[in-house]
C-alpha cells in the first residue's frame, strides 16, 4: 500500500486533513464524517460507516498511527494510542476528539 504524500491542498488526498486547519470542525457529525473518510483512506476501504471497527476492517497499530496523525493535523487534538484502542470506531473516536478540545 502506498500513500501520495505530495498531494496539494488544491484537492489531493491529504487536502481534507489540512485545508481548514486544526479545530475547524466543531460539529460532532462533521467530525464523525471526517474520521470515516480517514479510515476509508488509510484502510483503502469504501465500506466504512460511523460504527465500523477499525481493527475488524483490517487495521493494525501501524496504520492506526496514521489515523492519529490525521486527527492531530485536522482537529488539533493529540490522542494517545490507548484512546484509539478504547474508541476504534469513527463515532467513538469523534467523541474522544470532542472531549479533548
Amino acid at each position: 500500500m502506498s500513500v501520495d504524500t505530495t498531494a496539494s491542498a488544491a484537492g489531493g488526498p491529504l487536502a481534507a486533513e489540512t485545508a481548514t486547519g486544526p479545530g475547524a470542525d466543531t460539529d460532532t457529525g462533521t467530525v464523525v464524517e471526517d474520521v470515516v473518510a480517514v479510515f476509508g483512506r488509510v484502510l483503502e476501504c469504501q465500506d466504512v460507516t460511523a460504527d465500523s471497527d477499525f481493527f475488524l476492517l483490517g487495521g493494525d497499530s501501524l496504520v492506526a498511527t496514521r489515523v492519529l496523525s490525521a486527527v492531530a493535523r485536522r482537529h488539533g487534538v493529540e490522542l494517545a494510542f490507548e484512546d484509539f484502542l478504547l474508541a476504534p470506531t469513527p463515532r467513538a473516536l469523534a467523541e474522544r476528539i470532542a472531549a479533548a478540545r
